[in-house]
């Protein structure tokens, strides 16, 4: 066990030390969901109205309901970053050395992966810090509850997008698809408005964002926030986590020559 925590917590430590020597990276993380909640949301009030749908108790403004999905935004532009920085590592070669090592290749993934997400979860909570002072506030409890939906989430896009950095060998071609992934999953989601908003425009608009991994991962945001479970959308994210997990461990498979290959 001290070799594989050693290893975890070496791991956490160099991503620590990359994003405090990016802090442009951190600024940008904060500034997509913070110009969608005092810009866009002001126009989308009067186009949308007000939700009152499980888990609010009430009507409640816009800017309240997209606070969730603007938490989801940063976890999937995170995990995406972080897994572009693992296309980086392995064509610089740093990749090659961690996944020699004699630990278990699973285990350095997910440590890789957990050090992605507590990194992605401190930008969340910054962006809720924000939002708060700007009056978007929820339950007290609900800053706690919501920590393990933010991990447990931040580490399911953070399998995507190392499932999709197995596959995608120079970096200008993952950060191509980055733009293919990220969009996508953010407008055909839950994010920016509820789903039966989406079945009064298309059943079909439904059904695909109700089937995008990332809608059940800002539903479990959002219940979370206010001290609730939603089972169905913690399942959705463990079997995404576990899916993609699985197919980016048989991707860094060295038989397939993925740290070799680079075209």
């Amino acid at each position: 066990m001290r070799p594989a925590l050693t290893a975890l917590l070496a791991i956490l430590h160099r991503e620590a030390l990359r994003f405090l020597g990016q802090r442009g990276r951190f600024i940008a993380a904060l500034v997509r969901p913070l110009v969608w909640l005092f810009v866009f949301a002001a126009g989308f009030r009067a186009a949308l109205g007000l939700s009152i749908i499980p888990p609010y108790q009430t009507y409640i403004p816009y800017e309240t309901y997209i606070v969730p999905g603007l938490c989801g935004m940063i976890l999937l532009f995170n995990g995406m970053q972080s897994s572009l920085s693992l296309v980086y590592d392995r064509e610089m070669g740093s990749m090659r050395l961690l996944l020699t090592s004699p630990l278990p290749r699973w285990w350095l993934l997910a440590s890789k992966l957990m050090a992605g997400a507590a990194i992605s979860v401190l930008q969340a909570y910054a962006f809720l810090a924000i939002a708060a002072l700007y009056g978007i506030r929820a339950p007290a409890m609900g800053y706690l509850t919501v920590l393990p939906a933010l991990f447990l989430s931040g580490l399911m896009l953070g399998a995507l997008g190392l499932m999709l950095s197995s596959f995608i060998r120079q970096l200008e071609n993952f950060a191509g698809v980055m733009n293919f992934v990220i969009f996508p999953m953010f407008f055909l989601s839950s994010a920016l408005y509820p789903l039966w908003k989406m079945a009064e425009a298309s059943p079909l608009l439904h059904d695909i964002c109700a089937a995008n991994p990332f809608t059940h991962a800002v539903e479990l945001i959002r219940f979370a926030l206010y001290g609730q479970l939603e089972p169905m959308a913690l399942l959705w994210v463990l079997l995404a986590l576990a899916i993609f997990g699985t197919v980016a461990l048989w991707g860094y498979d060295p038989a397939r020559g993925t740290l070799t290959r680079k075209g």
